[in-house]
This record gives structure tokens, sequence and C-alpha cells, in this order.
């Protein structure tokens, strides 16, 4: 796990650092399904006092991406090939509808910030800071989103890509050591399809989209085993 600078600095900026930290061990796979998140050993590892490390570890839980076991403590999610099945359904029932109708009412304005999260993301992924990344797909996404209007609609979406990140980790590191750019290209197609109003293109964009990111991490969770 690669140590951040951990000069003098605010407990939430710290908080931060070793969040980052720690998602980008479980994405590399440094940090696997069921290792232990042991706060003083991560402490001692990262030259940081508990509190950064345990609000890290609160960070992680929420975003989907460790448990609390009885007796262990937190740990790192595991990955089931059926709960990737259970989730990408459920997306594509709701971000299908979500991008078509998301753009019938996108102004210049959305589509600007569009293309500002989507260069974002490109540098973040050409980085190799995958977590970045997907962070800018997400806003791209519901940036598109909020255009319905259904903010019940957006939540739950959110409250999906917080339950599958470990899974969206996966298939982007699966990606990066194929050297498969498709998993940061198709963004700039739903862009041009949201500038044009276009709901159909960008319904289609999404779906393949998503059934394209669910064979990526099947085939990662099929390496695994």
């Amino acid at each position: 796990m690669a140590e951040p600078d951990l000069a003098v600095q605010p407990p939430s900026l710290l908080a931060d650092q070793v969040f980052a930290s720690l998602r980008t061990a479980i994405a590399n796979g440094e940090l696997p399904a069921g290792a232990r998140l042991r706060v003083r050993d991560l402490a001692a590892r990262a030259g940081t006092s508990v509190m950064p490390v345990r609000e890290a570890i609160r960070r992680l839980e929420e975003a989907g991406m460790a448990v609390r076991v009885p007796h262990r403590g937190a740990v790192v999610r595991g990955l089931t090939h059926d709960e990737l099945l259970h989730v990408y359904d459920v997306r594509l029932h709701l971000e299908v509808p979500a991008a078509e109708q998301g753009c019938r009412h996108v102004d210049p304005g959305t589509v600007e910030l569009m293309w500002q999260t989507h260069g974002r993301m490109r540098d973040a992924a050409a980085d190799g800071r995958l977590g970045d990344a997907l962070d800018e797909d997400e806003e791209l996404l519901r940036t598109l989103y909020s255009r319905t209007g259904n903010q019940v609609l957006l939540e739950l979406i959110e409250g999906l890509w917080r339950r599958c990140r470990p899974y969206k980790l996966l298939g982007a590191a699966e990606a990066r050591r194929n050297d498969d750019d498709s998993l940061w290209s198709h963004q700039s197609a739903l862009v041009a399809a949201a500038a044009a109003g276009d709901g159909a293109a960008a319904a289609g964009i999404t779906r393949a989209s998503l059934l394209g990111a669910r064979r990526r991490v099947e085939a990662s969770l099929a390496a695994a085993r």
C-alpha cells in the first residue's frame, strides 16, 4: 500500500489520504477480500494516529468496500458472482431510462459540465488513479441523471454505485492490466448524445457500457477462483 506524505495536516485531510491509500490497495489486490483492517497496524504503516484510520475505514464501509465481522472487526468485503449479477441487473433497470430521460432536459451548461468531468476522468485514468477516475465517471452520470428531476431515482442509483464500487474497482484494475481503454471511451459518445438530445442513443450507450462492465468483472472474478 502506497504511503501518503503525512506531514502535520488537518485530521480530515489525513483521513482523505488514508482512505485513498486503502482504496487503492483494495483495487490493486494488495488488500484482498477478507483481509482484516486492523486500525493500529494501518496507523503505524501510514505514520499517523488511529483517528484518521478509523474515519477512513468508516468511509470504506459506507462505500461498500469493507464490512464488520463479529470477533474480527472491519474486513475487506468479499465479492460474489451472484451479487454482481443482481447489482448490475438493477443498475440496468434504473440507469438506462435515467440516461434517456435526462437527455430530454439537458442544456448547454449541463453539456459543458459533462465535458469538463470527462476530461478529469480521462486524466485520472491515464495516471492510473482508478478510484478518482470512477468518481469522475459517476459525477458525469450524476450530472446527466439529475436532469430527470427525480431525486429519489438519483439517490437509489447512488446507493447502487456505493454497493458495487468494489466490483467497479476490480473491473477497472482488470482493464488497466489488459490495456483496455473501453471502460473510459464510451463517455464521450454519451456526452455527445446528451448534447444532441438523443435519448435513445444515450440509453443504448448506457446499456452497452453496463453490460461490458459486468462482463469485465465476471472475467476477473473467474480468473481469481
